[in-house]
Order: structure tokens, then sequence, then C-alpha cells
């Protein structure tokens, strides 16, 4: 990288991220500091040592040309998937997930997959991009994308395993891949929550069994249901291949989308770990367990209530010093810095990850190499899933899943790898002019 390369780092991503680095640090330790005014952690020391370690690392890569990356992006995508699948046979369990711990360091080696995987899927996306098998680049993207994530879901970490769908879905979509296949995946995502949802509403909100709702708990009847609609599929697809009428694809497609979320939906509740489902019910109601599993969605939103337009103040927030928000330098962190600075701050959180992704699209629109366009893309889908799920959990408007806010949470593992990916965007918005056929 020549000296005056360093002029063409986008500072507006890399300034961005230093500023929610630097407010993550400072609310870290408030998150410490009790009602006594005494220091009771010192987790705000191990973040400084994160964050100069992951600023560093993302310069490094950044001096980098971007497409090294290209020739070991299987390497490294296989290399990842030894930790995870070490994780899941002999990892730690800390906080209802595995994690792999060497010494007196825990790794969570599922966030550094998720950034081997978006170099992996863009290598192969750019290598077939002049395919005429749509449906084979979808279903080998799905497969790349999904090896990964099932490994991660059975850890279990749901949370991290969702990250993996926006990320496939972005770069899928930026690949020029038909937009049915999105709709299809998108669609399953959704119909599949819904129906896992219905039945634990019944029981848990509802408090009365509903006759319709037989077909997705009955396990004869999901069976019958599903083999009828296999049949359904069959018929469809014969009638297409034979008379090549557009309905009869369409009814395969809709059916398809059904049979799938309703056999996906039953194992999800057969998978689902005791707690899952409990953040999925207090979700949608958090007073059916507001000393138990409701007790964080509660509390989150009074911090962020308490806060009002201007907030308490730094070291003032009473949710913070009382002690009275589990995982409030993780998983809410947002919650205490907005109890401390309001809604002001608030937006000013707000502004700066949208500044991250507005570059994002910036660079995917301007950029010559399709590898690099498709590491943007996944990247974008990352964090902006991340910001949106995170943010959303502690207003109340997304179900709790444990996904940390990037930059600010807590986290050596979650921080690291999102400034490997910072890396690769400073690096690409580098050489975002040169060709790469």
């Amino acid at each position: 990288m020549r000296p005056r390369d360093f002029l063409e780092i986008d500072y507006f991503i890399l300034l961005s991220v230093i500023a929610l680095m630097t407010a993550g640090i400072f609310f870290i330790y408030s998150s410490g500091m009790n009602s006594s005014g005494e220091l009771v952690s010192n987790e705000y020391i191990r973040q400084i040592i994160w964050a100069s370690i992951g600023l560093g690392i993302a310069l490094i890569i950044a001096m980098l040309n971007y497409r090294r990356f290209y020739d070991f992006s299987l390497y490294l995508y296989l290399l990842s998937l030894v930790p995870l699948v070490y994780t899941l046979v002999f990892g730690q369990m800390v906080a209802d997930t595995r994690w792999l711990r060497i010494g007196i360091f825990g790794i969570q080696a599922s966030e550094f997959a998720k950034i081997t995987t978006i170099i992996f899927l863009a290598r192969y996306l750019t290598d077939t991009r002049r395919s005429n098998s749509v449906f084979v680049r979808f279903i080998t993207s799905c497969v790349i994308v999904f090896v990964p994530m099932a490994i991660v879901l059975v850890q279990p970490d749901l949370g991290t395993a969702l990250v993996f769908f926006p990320i496939m879905l972005v770069m899928t979509f930026v690949a020029g891949l038909s937009m049915r296949y999105i709709f299809f995946a998108v669609s399953c995502i959704a119909l599949t929550s819904i129906l896992t949802v219905l039945p634990l509403w019944q029981i848990h909100i509802m408090r009365r069994p509903l006759s319709a709702l037989v077909v997705l708990t009955d396990y004869r009847i999901i069976v019958i249901v599903i083999l009828a609609f296999c049949i359904i599929m069959a018929v469809s697809a014969f009638g297409f291949l034979r008379y090549r009428k557009r309905y009869f694809f369409w009814l395969l497609y809709a059916v398809a989308i059904i049979t799938f979320s309703l056999g996906a939906s039953f194992a999800s509740r057969s998978i689902l770990k005791h707690y899952q489902i409990m953040r999925l019910i207090v979700f949608l109601d958090p007073n059916v367990d507001p000393r138990g599993a409701g007790w964080n969605i509660i509390q989150s939103i009074t911090a962020i209530g308490a806060g009002g337009f201007s907030g308490q103040g730094f070291l003032q927030g009473t949710q913070s010093n009382f002690r009275y928000l589990p995982g409030q330098s993780t998983d809410f962190i947002f919650s205490i810095f907005s109890e401390e600075m309001g809604f002001i701050g608030g937006m000013v959180v707000f502004v700066l990850y949208l500044i991250i992704c507005l570059r994002l699209l910036r660079i995917i629109k301007t950029v010559s190499d399709p590898f690099a366009t498709y590491i943007c893309a996944g990247l974008a889908g990352m964090f902006s899933f991340h910001f949106l799920i995170n943010v959303g959990m502690t207003m109340g408007i997304m179900p709790i899943t444990g996904i940390p806010l990037l930059f600010m949470s807590y986290g050596g593992s979650s921080l690291l790898s999102a400034m490997i990916g910072v890396g690769l965007v400073l690096s690409i918005h580098v050489r975002r002019y040169n060709q790469q056929l």
C-alpha cells in the first residue's frame, strides 16, 4: 500500500466505527458502576485492549490487497468450520451457549465464521456469475451458508445462526439471482417463524387450545398434511413439465413454501430450548413472566424510557447502577446508553450506523470488482441485521436473541470479527476502481 493510499481510506466508515467503539468503552465502564459509586467490573479495560487490537487489524487489512483473500477463501471457510465443530463437541457452556475456552480466554468461533462465509460465498458468486443455471447458484449458496449456520444453531446459539440469513439474502440479491428464489427464502423464514410462535401463543398467552392449530402440534396430522402437500407438489411439477402452464409452477411454488415452513416450524419447536421458547413468549407479552424471562425486556424498556430526551447523565443511570438489567454491558448496552444519553444520544448511534450502511451501499455501486461487491453486500447485511435486531430487542419490538450491538457491546470475538470486516471494506474502498475479471 502506497502512503498516498491512506488518503483513499473511507474515513466516514473508519471514524464512525471509532466513535461507536469509544462510546461502547465509556458505557461498558458505566455498566460496571454500582449504586454506591464503586467500580465492580474491569470489562472496560479488556474492551480497550480488544478495540485497540481490532483497530490495528483493520488498518493492516486495509493495507493489504483484499484480492489475496480470493485465493484462500475456501481454506479460510473450511478452517473456520473446525473450531465450530470442536466447540459443539467440547465447548464450555456459558450463558446458554457453547464457547471455545483457551486458558482464561473465551472465543466465540461463530463470529469469525460469518466473515469467512461472506468471503467464500463472494468468491463462489463471482466464479459463477456467467452461469446459466440460476437455481444451482442459489441452492449452492444456501448450502455454503447453511453448513456453518446449522452447526451454530445446534450449539445452541439461535441469535448468531440467524445472522447468516441476511448475509445470504443480501449477497444473492446483489449477485442478481432471481427474486423468485430470494422471495421463496424470505417467505419460508417468515412463515416458519409465525407457525413456530402460534402454538406457543395459544398455550402461554391465550391459555386455551384452538382447534384450528392442531395441525401445528399433532405429529400425525402434520405428517398427513405434509404428505398431502407433497402429492400436490408432485402433480403440479408434472403439470408444469408436461403442459408448461404457469399456474402449475406458481401452485408448486406456493405449496412448497407452506410445506417447508410447516415441517421447519415443527422441527424448530423440537430443537428450541426452554429459555429460547420463553424469549419468544415474552416478546409477545413480557408480563407472562415479569420476574423471569420477561424481566430483561421490561427493564430495558424502563431504562430507555427513563432516559427521556436528553438522558440522566453519564454514570447516573438508575437501571445501570442498581444492576436491574442482566447483560447490560453486552446485549443491552444500548439500553444503558439510552438511559444516560437519552433520545439525542440514541439518535447519534442511529446516525453513525446509517453512515456506515450508506457508505457500504456507495462502495457497492462504485466498486469494479464483483468479488468486492459481494463482500461489501454481505457485510452490509451483517452490520444492519445486528443493529436492527439488537436495538429492536432493547425496545421490545424484536424478540431477545442474544445478538450483540457491534462495535459497542462488550466482547472480544464480536468486536474483532467486525473489525476484520471493516478492514476488508477499507481495503476495497482504496482499490475500488481496480477492474478484476
